[in-house]
């Protein structure tokens, strides 16, 4: 039974849910650091955090994988070719979210999340 494991819905369909997940995803690993909302923020965490112990383990298998998720091909690759190096000693918290303003318009949380 599944009671108390809830999922950050983000009101979003499933399908939508998952894109904009890997599209953040892709982008933060793009440009080290991207400003979003604190719900997306914290969502996304997750999934870079796998992405990045999978390019620390560096298998073939890890990285058609993170192939199947990242939407850019090249970053894929610069991905399992720095990681170990960056986050060899570091056992997982690869990200850092850093609340700022509320947005102007409806006032939603906003944060900043960056590769640590």
């Amino acid at each position: 039974m599944r009671h108390g494991k809830r999922i950050p819905r983000l009101n979003r369909p499933a399908d939508q849910r998952k894109a904009l997940l890997r599209g953040l995803t892709t982008q933060l690993l793009k440009h080290g650091r991207i400003k979003t909302t604190k719900p997306r923020a914290k969502a996304m965490r997750k999934w870079v955090d796998k992405m990045i112990t999978m390019a620390k383990d560096g298998s073939l298998h890890k990285r058609r994988q993170a192939l199947g998720y990242i939407y850019e091909k090249h970053i894929v690759h610069a991905l399992f070719a720095e990681v170990p190096d960056r986050y060899g000693e570091r056992n997982g918290g690869y990200t850092r979210i850093i609340p700022t303003f509320p947005r102007r318009g409806d006032n939603a949380p906003m944060a900043y999340i960056e590769l640590v």
